[in-house]
Order: structure tokens, then C-alpha cells, then sequence
């Protein structure tokens, strides 16, 4: 054993750019100490051991001192290169944590004097077994600790002031404060803050106090930008800036939806969607579709109320939608820019599906605007919201000349339209399937719950419920749920969900091992009850917190697979639950090919759709055989 032991020197690391040994010890060298501690336990234990008695407890007392001190340096240096960064190089740290900055220093120069001593002995058994090493280490571990804890709160404050901190990284949200007062190098951050927001344009003037303006901003999804209105100084600290930049994104679009509805009126439709301004698109994609959606709900309620003098006025219409879906159909047909023609594949979407529905109300003789069958749409609407509307409160700087504001009716739900912007991508090809699941957790947020749809792989719970959160404008953070994920994890997401207002869309919810479910259970009652109550702060692990109403939790489950656990009944009493099965075929591709300029959809989709099951049926099962809908792409 001493012999062994004479051979046994650290390895090091040079800690970034600078002199500082960052000390480990190889595998190899690592087991021998594991077994040598075994021989040596197993030597006590020996009768024989009368006459080395003094031997082996001295390697016994060396061993297990390098074993402490190994241990306890590998925390220290962890601890301290990830602390190093943020207290003796982040400005904004000594600024508001003077003291915990003025500590670190001190403990930074004995961290830096013991591993350069350790590292100067070059054999780890000498260097462990120095005189009070353990002691002094151990006091840097405790001063660390301290460190550590004033930075985490510090975060937190800045995660209450600005709450989408809450879904970036501690190493993000760090680049960003201490950037803060250099907008154009928070910049690459901003998409993990606005999600479907690439950047921002920074005009070249500046405020009186040095700070440029957010002239513009830059879709993440899709090719689409829109200039602010009116531009927005980014001054004072980097959390207010950036809620006044998402204020700013809020208004603008809502400007876009006020002149949108008034132009509607006086343009051909073709030549409304394709209008444009200094060569852009006047209107947002989203604005677009939401004008588009108003309308149409507007002309269908209008021939409803036709109905008493002329009875065939919903085909009539019936007939008008098929005539406006050719000729956006004849659209996709010509020369589009990318952008232009995503706008239009997403209103073939749209249209397709409401030509279905008011097909679907002539062919069941439906004449009231009353009737399920039309009660259970999504409907958009522009108008001064009835009284049992929900969050009537929220944004009222966002409202019409007359108070009217943009909000969503679906049964007895009615929700508000957030203005969260989502950039110009596609959407989903909407089916009765969907139709169910909109129903289903519309309605669960008007009972102040959350929603759980649950079914095979791949049948569209997650991305029925991110394009839900688009048609009322929400943001949505969608998490991957794994068994590593711990209740204090968790409870941050809860506390970023509810004070930001954001849905969150949890994955494999069921894959969470049970201990954090019945935490979860706490956190989630907590928000539930404080909608509830209409209370504008509640208290999520112990931290008292802001509550925006119109907050959201989706869980997506795959049930019977290995490794997931049941859901405690207190759980599953707050999430309303819904099973999806196959989703519509026939119909998605009819929507793909029209989209594409096919006019005979109808007739092709289902040709399609024989010969794919067909195919599926009879060829190889190999896995890289996709018969699925990616194929018709």
C-alpha cells in the first residue's frame, strides 16, 4: 500500500484562461483507494493485527482523510468556477450584491493559494493529509454556500420583476443581467424570452441617456417584420426593458387588428390578403387569420339571423365559402414570396374548415345560432364582452372606441385574445378530433382546472394543444417531462406559468417519478385555487408571487408504457381528462394538397389515402417505411 501510494499524483485542468490547477485524480487511482480501504478495514478486523496495529490505523486515518478531502474539493471547485464568473467578472453582481461580491473575493484567494499548494506537493496523499486542511476547507465550503444562496435569490427577484426568467437557464438569465445595459448584446437572447421573436432592430439614434430604440421586431417562425408603434426606448434595467418590449409587441398588433377590420369591408378579399405597405404585408400573418376568423363568424351569424325570410341563406353562404376557398386556391397557383405563401396555405386552413362546419350545419337542417353544433366552434369575435365573460380586467388599454375587445366564445367558455406573437408559420389542419379537444380544454379552463389529454404516440395531444395557445394568441412552453425533474424544478416552471400568465404543455406528464406528482399536486392547487378566488398574488413553495388568470397547464400522457407511474387522486382531480385516438387522414391531406393549389382535394385526398393503407398494408414493415402523412409531403 505505501509503496503504491508514493506513485499516486493529481491530474489538473487549467481553469479557463487562467493559471489556476483544477485538481482530479484518474479512475484507476480512484478504485485503489476505494479497495485499499476495504483491505485496510479487513486487516483491523484480523486477528493477526496485534503487531501493525499502529500502521494500519495511521494509513487508515491518511486514507479516509483523502477520501474527505477529495470529495469535498471536487464540490469547492465545481461550486467556486461556477460562482467565479459572476462575482469577480459580472458587473451587475458586485453592483447589487456589494457584500456577498466583497465576501467572494476573500474565499476566491484561499481557493486559489490550496489547490495551487495541493497542486505544488504533486502527490495527493501528502497533499490531503496537510495539517487542517479539512477544517480550512470546509469553512470555504460553508462561506461558498452563502454565496450561493444570495445569488439564487438575487435571481429570483429578477424572475418576480420579469417572470419569463423563470424558463431561461441561470447561465442565460446571467448573460442577460449582466448585459443589461448593452441592449445590442442581450439581443442573441431574445427568442428563449419571446419565443417565436428572432431578434429585435435597434435604430441607430439614441435616447438622451445612450440607450437605442426597438424600431422593429423579427419573426423566429416563419419570414415576417413588423416595425413597433411607436418605436420603444430600452431604458432602465434589462427586466423592465424587456416587459416594455413585450407591452409594445401587444399594442402594435392590436393596431394591426383595428385598421385590418376596417379595410376588410372595402377590398376584394384576395386583394385584402395581399395587400401591402412600402412592399410588406400590412397585416401580421396572426391579425390577418384573426380578422379572417372575426368575419367569418360575423357572416355566418348574419345568415342565421337571415334565416326567418330566407331559409336557404346558410347554403347560400355555403356556396360564397367555396367560391372564396377557389380563389385563394387560384392564389397559391401563382408567383408568391415565401411568406406570402405560408399566409395563404394557413387561410386555406382556416377556410377549408369552416366550409366543412357549414356544410356540415346545412346537411343537418341547423337554423339557430343557438344550436350545439355552432355553440362548439371556436369562434373569434370582436365586441364589448358579455358579463360572464372571464378576465374581463386583463388589458384594457386593448380595447376598441367602444370597449370592444378580441376575444374567443366556444360553448359557455369566453376567453380573451392574449396578442402573444407567433410569427407566420403553418397551422394545424383542424378535424372533428380537434374540434373535441378544443371543446374539452376550453372548457376546463373555465372551470379554472387544467386539461389532460391522453392516447397513443403520435395522434397530436401536444400539437393540438400548442395550436389551441395560437388561436388565442398564448404563449406556450412545452416541457419534456423525465424522472430527473425535482419538485423545486417544478415549482419554479408553476411560479413562471402563473405569474407570466404562459400555458404549459407538460409531456409524458405520468413519467415523473411519484414523490414529485404529489408535490406537483400542492403546486398546481395552489394556482388552480388562486383563479379560482381571483386573488392577485398566491404562494407557490413558500415564495409569495404574482397571478395572471389566464395561465394554463395541459399534461400529455402515453398510458401502459414502461416506467410510468399513476397519478395521485389529487392530481388527477385537477387536470380534466380527454382520450385521443386516430386522427383524420382524409381530411389533413385534402388540406395539404389544397394548400398546395389542388382544386379536386376532396377526390385526390381520398385516393390517397386508399393507396397509403394499401401500401401499409401489404409492403414491408421495415421502420423506415412511412406511410404516414410526412409521405404526401
Amino acid at each position: 500500500i505505501a509503496e503504491r501510494w508514493i506513485g499516486i499524483e493529481w491530474l489538473m485542468d487549467l481553469y479557463a484562461d487562467t493559471d489556476v490547477p483544477l485538481l482530479k485524480i484518474s479512475e484507476e487511482d480512484f478504485e485503489v483507494l476505494e479497495s485499499d480501504q476495504l483491505l485496510i478495514q479487513s486487516m483491523l478486523a484480523s486477528r493477526y493485527v496485534k503487531q501493525f496495529v499502529e500502521q494500519v490505523n495511521d494509513w487508515q486515518t491518511k486514507l479516509s482523510a483523502v477520501s474527505d478531502v477529495y470529495s469535498i474539493l471536487q464540490e469547492i471547485q465545481r461550486t467556486w468556477s461556477y460562482l467565479e464568473p459572476l462575482f469577480i467578472r459580472s458587473e451587475e453582481v458586485k453592483r447589487e450584491l456589494p457584500e456577498d461580491a466583497k465576501r467572494f473575493k476573500g474565499i476566491d484567494g484561499n481557493v486559489r493559494r490550496e489547490l495551487a499548494r495541493a497542486w505544488e506537493m504533486r502527490n495527493v496523499r501528502d497533499a490531503c493529509n496537510q495539517e487542517g486542511l479539512l477544517k480550512r476547507l470546509e469553512a470555504i465550503e460553508s462561506q461558498l454556500e452563502i454565496c450561493k444562496k444570495s445569488l439564487a435569490d438575487f435571481l429570483d427577484g429578477r424572475r418576480r420583476q420579469f417572470p419569463r426568467y423563470y424558463f431561461t437557464s441561470e447561465a442565460d438569465l446571467l448573460d442577460i443581467l449582466s448585459n443589461g445595459s448593452t441592449p445590442s448584446k442581450v439581443l442573441k437572447h431574445t427568442s428563449k424570452v419571446y419565443l417565436a421573436t428572432k431578434t429585435l432592430i435597434l435604430s441607430q439614434d439614441t435616447t438622451p441617456s445612450g440607450r437605442p430604440y426597438a424600431e422593429k421586431f423579427v419573426a423566429e417562425v416563419g419570414v415576417e417584420e413588423l416595425a413597433f408603434e411607436p418605436r420603444v426606448p430600452l431604458e432602465g434595467k434589462v427586466e423592465i426593458y424587456m416587459q416594455t418590449v413585450l407591452d409594445a409587441m401587444k399594442v402594435t398588433l392590436f393596431e394591426h387588428l383595428k385598421r385590418s377590420l376596417a379595410r376588410y369591408p372595402t377590398l376584394k378579399r384576395t386583394e385584402w390578403l395581399m395587400h401591402q405597405t412600402d412592399g410588406r404585408p400590412t397585416d401580421a400573418s396572426q391579425i390577418m387569420l384573426l380578422t379572417l376568423a372575426i368575419n367569418y363568424v360575423n357572416e355566418v351569424e348574419h345568415s342565421f339571423s337571415k334565416m326567418g325570410s330566407n331559409p336557404h341563406a346558410l347554403s347560400e353562404y355555403n356556396k360564397k365559402q367555396v367560391e372564396q376557398l377557389n380563389d385563394l386556391i387560384r392564389l397559391t397557383q401563382s408567383q408568391l414570396s415565401k411568406a406570402n405563401r405560408t399566409r395563404v396555405m394557413v387561410a386555406i386552413t382556416m377556410d377549408a374548415h369552416a366550409r366543412d362546419i357549414v356544410e356540415k350545419m346545412v346537411r343537418e337542417g341547423v337554423s339557430d345560432v343557438s344550436s350545439f353544433q355552432w355553440q362548439s366552434q371556436l369562434k373569434h369575435k370582436f365586441r364589448v364582452s358579455p358579463p360572464h365573460a372571464s378576465s374581463q380586467g386583463k388589458d384594457r388599454h386593448l380595447r376598441g372606441p367602444a370597449g370592444q375587445r378580441a376575444e374567443v366564445a366556444i360553448c359557455d367558455a369566453i376567453l380573451p385574445y392574449d396578442y402573444e406573437y407567433l410569427g407566420n408559420g403553418p397551422r394545424l389542419v383542424i378535424t372533428p378530433l380537434t374540434d373535441r379537444i378544443y371543446v374539452t380544454a376550453t372548457q376546463a379552463l373555465n372551470l379554472k382546472m387544467g386539461c389532460a389529454p391522453a392516447g397513443p404516440a403520435g395522434t397530436g395531444k401536444t400539437e393540438t394543444t400548442k395550436d389551441l395557445a395560437s388561436a388565442l394568441a398564448k404563449c406556450c412552453y412545452v416541457f419534456n417531462c423525465s424522472p430527473e425533474m425535482d419538485y423545486q424544478g417544478l415549482g419554479n416552471i408553476f411560479k413562471g406559468l402563473a405569474s407570466s400568465g404562459s400555458w404549459g404543455c407538460f409531456d409524458e406528464f405520468n413519467r415523473l417519478i411519484p414523490e414529485v406528482l404529489s408535490v406537483c399536486s400542492v403546486q398546481f392547487k395552489a394556482v388552480c385555487d388562486g383563479v379560482r378566488a381571483e386573488a392577485a398574488r398566491i404562494v407557490i413553495e413558500g415564495d409569495e408571487i404574482s397571478l395572471d388568470p389566464t395561465c394554463g397547464a395541459f399534461i400529455t400522457m402515453n398510458p401502459g408504457y414502461l416506467g410510468r407511474s399513476e397519478l395521485p387522486e389529487g392530481l388527477k382531480a385537477l387536470f380534466r381528462p380527454i382520450t385521443v385516438m386516430v386522427p383524420d387522414l382524409v381530411l389533413i391531406c385534402e388540406n395539404m394538397l389544397m394548400a398546395e393549389g389542388f382544386v379536386q382535394a376532396k377526390l385526390l385526398a381520398s385516393k390517397f389515402y386508399g393507396l397509403y393503407s394499401l401500401l401499409r398494408e401489404l409492403l414491408s414493415k421495415q421502420m423506415h417505411y412511412d406511410w404516414g402523412l410526412r409521405a404526401v409531403k
